[in-house]
């Protein structure tokens, strides 16, 4: 545990220029303070002590303004920027180096059962505002634009914007991986800007 905490102070220090040392990170920054709780609340959570688990959890968005449910699974280095506001229900999963930040929702639409909430992979950025909803996925490399309503999956190095959310990909992406992805996602890009 001791060393994804070094790794995600690290991590902060190098996303955030307002980051000045390693104190400051663990002393002031309600995202160290919400992931260290969040830990040991999922270590709970996973060996089914549900009950204590969600009292953890509570405290800390009583302390920090963030609710990470602890059945949530997060990988290193999550940064959450201001954080107030950011809520991470049961199943969202997210991979490694993702930021957040303030008033970001990944959340559920109430329509699904089993896996309701997104998984973010690997070096993704949301915005802040944004909601980013159901059991959806948001590929390695993407970002969410500030107050965007995400409903469909978005494909990796993408960026998505608007209410409903439409994806723009990278200028960098071939035509072919374009119209790859879209082929086996036919559901998805019917508004898509390239």
């Amino acid at each position: 545990m001791f060393k994804m905490l070094k790794y995600d102070i690290k991590n902060i220090l190098e996303k955030d220029p307002a980051a000045k040392n390693f104190m400051e990170v663990i002393l002031l920054y309600p995202s160290i303070h919400a992931i260290i709780i969040y830990r040991i609340a999922h270590f709970l959570y996973s060996h089914k002590i549900y009950f204590i688990s969600r009292a953890i959890s509570q405290l800390a968005r009583l302390f920090t303004g963030i609710e990470i449910h602890p059945g949530a699974k997060i990988g290193k280095g999550l940064f959450i920027d201001h954080g107030m506001g950011v809520v991470i229900g049961e199943t969202t999963e997210i991979g490694d180096n993702v930021t957040l930040y303030q008033g970001v929702t990944l959340g559920g639409t109430g329509k699904d059962k089993g896996k309701r909430h997104p998984t973010l992979e690997n070096d993704v950025v949301v915005g802040a505002g944004a909601k980013v909803l159901g059991p959806i996925k948001i590929g390695t490399g993407s970002k969410i634009g500030a107050n965007a309503v995400v409903l469909k999956d978005v494909l990796a190095k993408s960026t998505a914007v608007g209410i409903p959310a439409r994806v723009i990909f990278e200028k960098s992406m071939t035509i072919i991986e374009i119209k790859d992805y879209v082929g086996k996602n036919k559901r998805i890009y019917n508004d898509m800007i390239i």
